[in-house]
């Protein structure tokens, strides 16, 4: 699914997120959405999400379980 779209992702799914100290060398980090930051419906770097670990970064991956 596509981490653009604010309407692909819901709290308790698991994502991989770019965090902000991570953006120029890519890596990712995977955890569990907690909460939804964007208020747009769509974002071209990513929706951006906290983690229930508090992590707060823009998703690039969704995971279906």
């Amino acid at each position: 699914m596509n981490g653009q779209i604010r309407n692909h992702i819901f709290p308790g799914q698991e994502v991989e997120i770019v965090l902000k100290n991570d953006q120029k060398t890519g890596k990712l980090t995977r955890g569990i959405v907690k909460d939804i930051l964007t208020k747009s419906g769509t974002h071209p770097h990513g929706i951006k999400v906290r983690l229930t670990d508090g992590q707060i970064g823009r998703i690039q991956n969704i995971h279906s379980n």
